[in-house]
């Protein structure tokens, strides 16, 4: 039976029928693996950020040569554009697992991938987003 309410208790159903808990073993296994994918969902978002960044698409503005000859640019695929869409597309069903994981209405598996979460953007995010803003904030203040 699917609860629709939050609960707590070791008996869960995971995203697939054969992941079920039926121990305290299996319940702390899940729940570390919860963490974990929270966190490296996190780490995969940073890749993704600092990749739009550095590959130039999250400076803003655009150049000159892209003012001049706006056509040719639709035909060029870069690969950085093709990593980014992989990660992008990669990152996004992550984070669509994770909250079918939710939808279990487990108060452990809640907190398990809130918490990972958490940590992911603690350790790989948050300074992230200081150095970015002093990059450009440098770039903007040389233009």
């Amino acid at each position: 039976m699917m609860h629709m309410t939050l609960y707590w208790g070791k008996n869960v159903t995971l995203l697939f029928d054969s992941w079920t808990t039926d121990s305290w073993t299996s319940y702390i296994l899940s729940l570390i693996a919860c963490f974990v994918i929270a966190t490296f969902y996190q780490y995969l978002e940073n890749i993704r950020i600092r990749l739009k960044f550095f590959s130039g698409e999250g400076r803003g503005g655009s150049t000159v040569a892209e003012i001049q000859t706006p056509l040719l640019g639709l035909n060029k695929v870069s690969r950085n554009k093709v990593v980014e869409s992989v990660l992008f597309g990669v990152n996004s069903a992550i984070g669509y697992l994770l909250m079918l994981a939710i939808m279990s209405f487990n108060g452990g598996v809640f907190v398990a991938i809130v918490f990972g979460l958490t940590v992911g953007y603690f350790l790989f995010r948050s300074q992230g987003e200081e150095e970015s803003a002093i990059v450009v904030d440098s770039s903007c203040a040389c233009a």
